[in-house]
């Protein structure tokens, strides 16, 4: 089985594919992991990736495809995958698609968390976290028990957030989500294999839907 889970960012795509990791077995494939494997293994591609980011330029996709050709060569791929953070233009979409033939692949899911924005903003920029032991919380939703004291390992004043959990830079990146990642959608559409479920949805409830979808 293999998918692409789509959504902006804060509509829980990583917790999502975590669990698909754990309980299916699939490997996650995300391309900047991957870009950073290659580069520290000084393959062709990552040489060549590396001269790239090294003048201050984006990669382009033809490296991008090239690592992730030999990525999808590796045996535990028959598990089944999770594609994260790509594609992202229809260009690239169209491209992992013919790179897909070209190995007897295809994706069998495309599932998109959709999401209410203004909801989104609120779930990601009220969220913190402790520093020493990763507990997450938020300021409407989960304080801690006791002001300036987690929970879970009884750190105090450990609590930090994300520099980018702002509005400004959250609604920045929604904007980005539409016009660059939801363009892709009319490409799988055309497929038949595009699935929208509520993002907005408790955790356990997002699980079962994509199990529902996975098991059709």
């Amino acid at each position: 089985m293999n998918i692409i889970l789509l959504g902006p960012p804060g509509a829980g795509k990583g917790t999502q594919a975590s669990r698909l990791v754990h309980e299916r077995g699939m490997v996650q494939l995300s391309t900047g992991d991957i870009l950073r494997a290659a580069v520290a293994a000084e393959t062709e591609v990552g040489r060549r990736a590396k001269a790239v980011m090294d003048a201050g330029e984006l990669v382009s996709d033809e490296i991008v495809n090239g690592i992730l050709s030999t990525r999808l060569d590796e045996p535990d791929i028959e598990q089944g995958f999770i594609l994260d953070g790509y594609p992202r233009t229809a260009a690239q979409a169209e491209a992992l698609d013919r790179l897909l033939a070209e190995k007897g692949k295809k994706l069998d899911h495309i599932i998109e968390l959709c999401v209410d924005e203004d909801s989104l903003v609120d779930r990601i920029t009220g969220r913190f976290s402790c520093c020493k032991c990763g507990a997450g919380y938020h300021d409407r939703y989960k304080l801690p028990k006791i002001p300036e004291l987690c929970d879970v390992c009884g750190a105090e004043d450990s609590f930090r957030r994300r520099p980018d959990d702002n509005e400004q830079t959250v609604r920045n990146r929604l904007a980005e989500y539409r016009s660059k990642t939801a363009p892709i959608l009319p490409f799988y559409e055309a497929k038949g294999i595009v699935s929208r479920i509520d993002g907005m949805a408790p955790i356990a409830q997002v699980s079962a839907a994509i199990e529902a979808i996975l098991e059709r």
